[in-house]
């Protein structure tokens, strides 16, 4: 069997999907290549690996996987480190399809029977609008919340309106609080809430804000700062004992590995179409399985990619939940399933996921942008 060509399609609004394409037409492989608002930029790294992967055999994905990883010669960053990922699922979902078993049986089988998903809980833009709205905010995001607990869903996670200062007002501190506090009065104790600050606070403020709302017992505190500085991160996590969250923005287990050793967090969120794939997710999540550091892969993608998350999260048993925004309606065969919170385990060989023939006459350029904020006070750039 040898790899004969790759292929990349962009499905609007913000779906890139690559195949692997095989002497056998009948077999080929699927893989989300995508970097958010950089999908062009990705689809030409991965025609760049192209000379790397075309004759070879597509079974050998940890000689390929270390091929493309080494051939650089520099460390890699976002956009290798993405097309790398989107290569290295479609190469699992090939082999899964030529043994006929789904890819989790062949990484060792299940340690469980389903995957605990959570719904997101979200009004408006996230932006200083929403802020501006207050009560009326509060109150829609808590139908919201009162809605998914009526769902089924055991888990929600919000994201803070921004934007924000280094430092904000007691207004702004106080707006987060009774924010955060009608989420939890909507769903009561059983439910688990998460937040994301999205690294949209500095550390400072992140501490200010984590022990506003500690008394509602968030589940996390996702990306309180930044990424970039590991000991910043540390330092928020040995101030609270709210469990911190952090991870879609690092590569590699060379990434993550200071997070860990700094236990600069309690959950990591590596995602499958960013770290190095599947291949490399099991690596990480069995890193922090030796330092009890729980796996909550991060995927505000498509259903390739949520695919690949739920092979590796049914093999890991540090597994906590799985974010998701799509089960695939309109892009896959057959969408993803969820029970009451829960994703059924795939039970098609590779991934478990068939792209529909829409995707692959799709047109489109791929070519969406990330927002960008302002502070509307003084125009200085401000983090997403």
């Amino acid at each position: 069997m040898q790899i004969t060509r790759l292929s990349v399609h962009h499905v609007e609004p913000r779906y890139s999907f690559l195949v692997v394409h095989t002497d056998d037409d009948s077999l080929f492989g699927v893989g989300e290549a995508c970097l958010e608002g950089k999908a062009r930029v990705v689809q030409t790294a991965v025609e760049e690996y192209a000379h790397l992967l075309i004759g070879r055999d597509p079974r050998r994905i940890e000689r390929i996987w270390h091929d493309l990883h080494r051939s650089t010669f520099y460390p890699i960053g976002s956009v290798l480190s993405s097309a790398i990922s989107a290569i290295d699922q479609a190469l699992w979902d090939i082999l899964g399809k030529h043994h006929g078993v789904p890819v989790h049986e062949l990484l060792g089988g299940r340690v469980r029977d389903r995957v605990r998903a959570y719904r997101h809980v979200n009004v408006g833009d996230h932006g200083p609008d929403e802020v501006a709205r207050d009560q009326d905010h509060i109150d829609e995001l808590a139908a919201e919340a009162r809605l998914a607990a009526q769902q089924g869903w055991s888990m929600i996670k919000t994201a803070l309106p921004g934007p924000a200062r280094g430092l904000e007002s007691a207004a702004f501190v106080d707006f987060q609080t009774r924010r955060f506090a009608a989420l939890r009065e909507a769903v009561g104790p059983t439910v688990d809430i998460g937040i994301d600050f999205h690294g949209r606070v500095g550390p400072a403020l992140a501490k200010t804000l984590i022990k506003a709302i500690e008394p509602w017992s968030p589940m996390f505190v996702e990306e309180p700062c930044l990424p970039e500085n590991v000991d910043a991160l540390a330092d928020i996590a040995r101030s609270t004992t709210v469990p911190i969250a952090t991870g879609e923005r690092l590569f590699t287990r060379y990434g993550f590995r200071d997070v860990l050793e700094k236990q600069a967090a309690a959950v990591l969120q590596p995602d499958l179409a960013h770290c190095g794939g599947i291949s490399e997710g099991r690596k990480i999540a069995t890193m922090a399985e030796t330092y009890y550091v729980q796996m909550a892969p991060h995927n505000p993608l498509g259903p390739v990619n949520l695919a690949a998350s739920l092979q590796l999260d049914l093999v890991t048993p540090n597994f906590l939940c799985q974010e998701q925004l799509t089960l695939g309606e309109g892009l896959v065969e057959e969408p993803l399933r969820v029970v009451d919170g829960y994703l059924e385990a795939p039970t098609a060989p590779g991934l478990g996921v068939q792209l529909r023939p829409e995707v692959f006459e799709s047109d489109w350029a791929g070519d969406w942008r990330l927002p960008s904020w302002s502070d509307p006070t003084d125009g200085a750039l401000l983090p997403w």
